[in-house]
């Protein structure tokens, strides 16, 4: 209810500021027109990324009505296919594109891009609430969750975790939260155990450990914060202690080793292209702690949004050659 009610309070304000005919100079209209800009925008990729995508869509879109996004969540490495198919304009990720896999798709296809981080992600364990552990270390997360794992039961993790079945819900393999994941907690990318239920829309394990008393699962913290009452929050302890997400310890990246930044892809055909998609991506960065804050994502830094603003630039440089 929150972030419908603070979407609905930002698409008032920004009809009201269109209707006073002022130019916008957060991305509402381009350099050139000087005015709402319309076509079509279409958007794929990590789930993670898409309620942050979905509300800068809802927002700029208040703004400019004559434009129409549409955003799926295929997952990162779904998106990316989709994006070096030229199939899509913008593509969502929570990991960087991979040099040996979609980058040669996207050159072979000549499709070039550029990485522009919009905010920052926690990936969340949780529990059904049945399952009341407070902590893992990152050793029992990876013997939890490490290809060829045995584990049946909490308690062979620890003698003073709950006596009760594992039953594991995690995102699918087109997932940059697997990928990342993997990699962070199993120590390569990829490698996990296979006796668990995927799903690439996280909504959907959510859904299943809550209905599943000896539920586990690992998504994006923004699934967490709007579940918050439904499940177990498990902190974590890299070696340092435990930590639990939240927006202070993933921005500092104190919530080891399980931070990391989230990105949109512009293509530079479409920043070149299409108006609406230079003043989308424009639109997002000017509004990015908002955005970040109507959708529950853990918002840039001041640094990261500088960063933020020459990559941007830089793209469009490119573009414009």
């Amino acid at each position: 209810m929150r972030k419908w009610l603070a979407l609905a309070s930002a698409g008032v304000l920004a009809l009201g500021a269109a209707a006073c005919g002022d130019d916008s100079s957060d991305g509402s209209a381009t350099a050139d027109s000087g005015g709402p800009v319309s076509g079509e925008i279409k958007i794929d990729g990590s789930s993670t990324v898409g309620p942050f995508a979905q509300a800068a869509a809802e927002m700029f879109q208040a703004e400019n009505p004559d434009v129409r996004i549409s955003v799926g969540t295929s997952g990162t490495g779904g998106g990316f296919e989709k994006f070096c198919a030229v199939e899509t304009d913008i593509s969502d990720a929570s990991r960087p594109i991979k040099d040996d896999e979609e980058a040669p798709i996207c050159k072979k296809a000549g499709v070039s891009y550029q990485e522009v981080q919009v905010a920052n992600d926690g990936i969340a364990v949780v529990s059904n609430k049945a399952v009341a552990i407070d902590c893992m270390t990152t050793d029992q997360l990876k013997q939890l969750w490490n290809t060829g794992s045995k584990v049946k039961s909490y308690k062979d993790l620890d003698p003073g975790f709950p006596d009760a079945e594992v039953s594991l819900y995690g995102p699918g393999t087109d997932s940059g939260t697997f990928d990342f994941f993997t990699d962070s907690i199993n120590g390569e990318e990829g490698v996990s155990r296979k006796d668990y239920q995927p799903s690439e829309d996280d909504n959907v394990l959510v859904t299943g450990v809550e209905g599943d008393e000896g539920g586990l699962a690992y998504f994006g913290f923004s699934y967490y914060e709007q579940n918050q009452d439904k499940l177990n929050l498990i902190g974590v302890d890299g070696g340092d202690g435990c930590v639990k997400p939240s927006l202070e310890t993933i921005q500092d990246g104190s919530y080891a080793p399980l931070s990391r930044p989230l990105f949109m892809y512009p293509s530079e055909q479409a920043l070149a292209d299409k108006p609406q998609v230079k003043a989308f991506m424009e639109f997002v960065l000017a509004n990015a702690e908002e955005i970040a804050t109507n959708s529950q994502i853990v918002p840039l830094t001041s640094a990261q949004l500088d960063e933020g603003n020459q990559q941007l630039q830089d793209a469009e440089a490119k573009a414009a050659k």
